[in-house]
């Protein structure tokens, strides 16, 4: 509830959210070390109920979805969130990230068919292409744009018949530890696109975030 109604006070719509009445919000812990060695270990608690959640009534509240993002989360809900984006029409990025690492290269394909955007990292983007038994030029038939990201390499960024963006990272101005700079990327990434920027400037504004 405490942080209900901080996102409301800072102006985030959260009257879609999915209340759990039995389980605690889903937690992520990650311990990383000097050199970025990371071990982490997750309780998914809510977040197992978010099959139940469908898209639809979300639209007729609010209107128009710009964009859906189907993020790593409840192996049933990401499939049932992508296919009813397809069904739909509603625009949407796969992420599926963590969750590249278990699933069988059939739910692979289902989630990034009809992708607006992809995005993975370099390890993902390998996994992807291992499970889905697709080339490159294979994923990029199926999807609009494909971000990747090279950690000090910078991004890549493509789409079928255009030539690669390559962006490169943003020197870090104060290193911490690299948790959530994915996330943050994306973000950054993905505000800009809707704020009308174009994909190159909109990879560095994502680059930009991510080293906050």
């Amino acid at each position: 509830a405490d942080y209900d109604a901080w996102l409301t006070r800072h102006g985030v719509d959260t009257a879609s959210v999915h209340w759990s009445e039995l389980k605690h919000t889903a937690r992520f812990v990650c311990t990383t070390d000097a050199v970025n060695n990371q071990i982490a270990s997750f309780y998914s608690g809510a977040m197992s109920e978010a099959s139940s959640i469908e898209l639809a009534p979300v639209a007729d509240r609010v209107g128009a979805l710009d964009l859906v993002v189907v993020g790593p989360n409840d192996p049933t809900a990401m499939v049932r969130h992508t296919r009813e984006c397809r069904d739909r029409g509603y625009a949407f990025a796969a992420d599926p990230s963590q969750q590249l690492a278990w699933a069988d290269g059939e739910m692979i394909r289902d989630l990034v068919h009809g992708a607006d955007l992809l995005f993975t990292n370099e390890y993902e983007a390998a996994l992807l292409l291992q499970k889905t038994g697709w080339s490159d030029a294979e994923v990029l038939d199926r999807v609009g744009t494909w971000v990747t990201t090279r950690a000090a390499d910078g991004v890549l960024v493509r789409q079928a018949g255009a030539e690669p963006i390559e962006v490169i990272a943003v020197p870090e101005t104060k290193p911490v530890e690299p948790t959530g700079g994915g996330d943050a990327l994306r973000a950054g990434f993905i505000a800009g696109r809707v704020w009308g920027l174009g994909l190159e400037r909109a990879t560095q504004l994502g680059s930009a975030v991510a080293t906050e």
